[in-house]
């Protein structure tokens, strides 16, 4: 068993409750506002801050910011929980805590003090100017953090603010709620004749529904054991697990069935939902979504933008609502041509299948069968080339070859022990048992860092992918304190069904690489600083880039040479599978651009908005981005939006476009491995140094040109999308164009 170092500071989950959390969060918030309230008396000017000692000024930010550690890590905890674990219990206690830390959060913004400190180090210019580039970036982002938390707004505005910043809080967390409860009260027993064309995984994955329905059925009392055993074995039933859903949508011949499902997948938590929660209330979101998109134009008006995508957009690379808006559009217009022959392709294979009218239910129905006979590529036959474990070790090989970095995994048998600070030999505890923890080391055996995999869909967990950044890189000399970085990251994959191993489609493997991404970020840092090391700091519409940049490797040819093999004979993949699946990267690029575009567009124009929209506008505005963007008619019962976690109860709001963003930087910075070769070891190095060990500490802009040596442009993005004349699109365009403007302007990379 590998040693694990006591620096990663590991949680013991075996023995962690709700209501300790609960202790431990207000314990932390009430020793922070008691090391507040000594501070010494508000500062009302530049001349007073003047007057503030600088060298205790920064004494004082740092031992507060070690403090807030205690909280930083009990609340992470928890909020880690309600997200892969959720239950009443756990749910209960995260949302009465929602209000305390909402308000504590903006005591914290609003406190003159503290911010009179931060002002006190900026003013003394040659004191500011020696400190590391980290603590000065940290000092910086902070003082735009106190302006957009209201310090200078008077007190009546100052209580104002902080009752909508409470209010939010509560609301992003109900929309989430009933996101996932609406997704997990759905179940539809299926009739035998409803299984045709189903994969085998895909039978398996209904038949696990199956006997997770089964024993929703008990726990509720809904139905009893005789009940349920006089139902047949294998029971099988759909789901909106993502799983379940995709394999209906993808492989289920019957055309009623599709769209029943996708029916009730864009209708969740809206005014079509007739599920409801625990306590018989409603879960539909459309009056949340309102009361959110008011609160947040009460802010911006409050700090005095004009809307709250400007106040989103403070913190990011791009400028403004109208760059953002060519950017989108510029794009999609781009997309446009490819994304019209990929329709047409779909329509045409759509006809021998007795499909007149092409609809949303059958897009994946019809890809799946486009790609069987154009490519001769099936994802239920090149699953068995992935399983879970193979291209996990293919993934630490491939970044041990870019960035000379090892992957060591804790051994199995110490799942849910606790952690003992006692003994040399400290046990990685666990929340569920399908959870893997594995150490980061440098070359030289070094250790930098830690990282749990939880990958696989189950019943309390939200749905989608990311990475959590629990715990930053951090030192404090003054305690001798170390703290290495430790993530989580988190999947909705198929999971091992029938005593076989989990086999991954390709998306899958995707998804995975675009995690890692992140961790890798997170992890690298190289920043002590925690609130500019790894992702801390970075902005918005950069963040994505490291993510999307990983994908790359799950495309190439050397990298599927790492990360495949049969689950049955170790194989490799043929190369004629090898071959489709590289020719079928572009397969529906533009539609799927689009799809994105849409989003993105949406996001931007309901918080570009004011007066802030209600439901209809909403609905309305939602309508006519499809119009000008979408090619490809949406049902009227669509109620995408009332499901868009990313912006209701994520950090995306009026930033969505920051997918794209990104992955026009993502791009072009791997277009340097295609120049120098993918497994370069220096332009790996190159990249782990400029962009992945920097973290936040430097502007966005400044990491991307110092690895590529230039301001980025579209050119790599649209060659990778697959659209035609990509090589000379940013020649022909104008020079008021946004996408000239990306390798011009300060913000637009």
């Amino acid at each position: 068993m590998t040693s694990i170092s006591p620096e990663l500071h590991l949680v013991d989950f075996a023995n962690t409750a709700p209501n300790t959390l609960q202790q431990q969060v207000i314990s932390a918030i009430d020793a922070a506002n008691a090391f507040l309230d000594e501070l010494a008396i508000t500062v009302d000017n530049k001349e007073s801050a003047n007057a503030l000692d600088t060298k205790q000024a920064l004494t004082d930010i740092k031992n507060f910011d070690h403090i807030n550690l205690a909280l930083d890590r009990s609340w992470g905890i928890l909020s880690h929980l309600n997200s892969v674990m959720s239950n009443d219990e756990i749910r209960q206690v995260h949302h009465e805590l929602l209000p305390k830390l909402s308000a504590y959060g903006t005591w914290v913004g609003q406190h003159q003090p503290l911010f009179s400190r931060y002002q006190a180090i900026v003013n003394d210019k040659a004191f500011f100017a020696a400190l590391e580039p980290a603590r000065a970036r940290a000092i910086e982002l902070a003082l735009r953090s106190f302006e957009l938390s209201g310090v200078a707004l008077p007190k009546a505005e100052q209580d104002k603010f902080a009752a909508i910043q409470s209010k939010l809080s509560t609301l992003s967390a109900t929309f989430s709620d009933h996101v996932l409860d609406a997704t997990q009260a759905y179940a539809l027993p299926l009739k035998a004749e409803q299984l045709a064309g189903l994969t085998e995984s895909g039978l398996a994955l209904v038949a696990d529904a199956g006997e997770q329905f089964k024993a929703r059925e008990i726990a509720s009392g809904a139905l009893t054991q005789a009940e349920i055993d006089a139902l047949p074995t294998p029971y099988y039933v759909a789901s909106l697990n993502i799983p379940v859903y995709l394999a209906i949508m993808t492989h289920a011949d019957d055309r009623n069935l599709r769209e029943t499902l996708y029916r009730a997948y864009v209708t969740r938590a809206s005014e079509f939902d007739e599920h409801a929660n625990a306590k018989g209330e409603s879960l539909n979101n459309a009056d949340i979504m309102r009361q959110i998109l008011q609160l947040r134009e009460q802010k911006a008006k409050l700090l005095g933008f004009d809307n709250y995508a400007e106040v989103s957009l403070s913190t990011k690379m791009a400028d403004n609502v109208a760059e953002v808006e060519n950017f989108l559009r510029d794009l999609a217009a781009q997309a446009t041509p490819t994304a019209e022959q990929d329709l047409a392709q779909l329509q045409k294979y759509a006809q021998d299948y007795g499909i007149k009218d092409l609809q949303p239910w059958d897009s994946a129905y019809i890809a799946e069968k486009v790609k069987q006979s154009e490519f001769s590529l099936s994802q239920e036959e090149i699953r068995p080339y992935f399983p879970l474990a193979k291209v996990v070790s293919g993934l630490f090989a491939i970044v041990e070859r870019l960035y000379g970095i090892k992957v060591k995994e804790q051994s199995n048998d110490s799942a849910n022990k606790s952690v003992n600070d006692n003994t040399d030999e400290v046990l990685a505890s666990r929340w569920h048992d399908d959870v893997r923890f594995y150490q980061l080391f440098d070359a030289d055996d070094h250790l930098i860092g830690g990282f749990y995999f939880d990958l696989f869909a189950r019943s309390g967990k939200r749905g989608g992918a990311w990475m959590s950044g629990f715990q930053s890189r951090y030192t404090y000399a003054e305690q001798d304190h170390q703290q290495l970085p430790v993530c989580f990251m988190v999947g909705n994959f198929t999971p091992a069904l029938d005593g076989k191993p989990s086999l991954l489609t390709h998306d899958e493997v995707v998804t995975l690489f675009h995690e890692f991404g992140h961790g890798l970020h997170h992890l690298l840092t190289q920043v002590t600083v925690g609130d500019v090391a790894g992702v801390n700091g970075v902005e918005w519409d950069a963040v994505e880039l490291p993510s999307q940049f990983m994908e790359n490797w799950a495309w190439d040819a050397e990298g599927i040479a790492l990360i495949s093999s049969h689950v049955k004979t170790g194989a490799p993949l043929p190369k004629e599978k090898l071959d489709a699946l590289l020719a079928v990267k572009h397969f529906q690029s533009g539609m799927q651009m689009l799809r994105q575009i849409e989003f993105a567009l949406f996001d931007l124009l309901i918080h570009a908005q004011t007066p802030a929209l209600d439901y209809d506008g909403i609905l309305t505005t939602l309508n006519s981005v499809r119009q000008d963007i979408a090619i490809v008619q949406t049902p009227d019962y669509n109620r995408f939006a009332n499901g868009f976690s990313h912006i209701f109860a994520g950090g995306y709001a009026a930033g969505y476009y920051s997918y794209k963003w990104a992955e026009l930087l993502s791009a072009d910075a791997f277009s340097k491995f295609e120049e120098d070769g993918i497994f370069n070891p220096m332009t790996g190095k190159a990249f782990r140094e400029t962009i992945l060990s920097v973290g936040g500490s430097f502007p966005a802009k400044v990491n991307f040109e110092n690895f590529r040596g230039r301001s980025a442009n579209i050119d790599a993005l649209l060659r990778h999308s697959g659209f035609a004349d990509a090589k000379n699109h940013t020649k022909n365009q104008t020079k008021n164009s946004a996408a000239a403007n990306a390798s011009t302007t300060s913000k637009v990379i």
